[in-house]
């Protein structure tokens, strides 16, 4: 008997599975815009979770980022001089 259950077990497995597969490559309908929308956010979210990764287990990398960053953004290497210039940006000044 308990060979029969047993059968019956794998059986149900097997067509069970074959379902949720054919139910998952179903394609869903949805409007461009609902498109643009998920896959704008997910991307976002699965660079984000990416990127977190790769900080974590190569900190050189995100040294390497941060420093890109400041290029892009033109403040690699400047130095603010705080105090008696009011917290104006006197890097030019020294550069000569």
């Amino acid at each position: 008997m308990s060979d029969w259950l047993g059968l019956v077990f794998f059986i149900l497995l097997i067509v069970g599975t074959f379902v949720g597969l054919k139910i998952l490559a179903k394609p869903q309908r949805r409007t461009e815009a609902e498109f643009e929308k998920r896959a704008s956010e997910s991307a976002s979210m699965l660079g984000a979770g990416m990127n977190a990764l790769q900080e974590l287990f190569d900190p050189a990398a995100a040294k390497a980022k941060e420093v890109q960053m400041q290029m892009k953004q033109g403040r690699y290497l400047k130095k603010k001089r705080e105090g008696k210039a009011n917290g104006e940006d006197l890097s030019e000044d020294n550069n000569d």
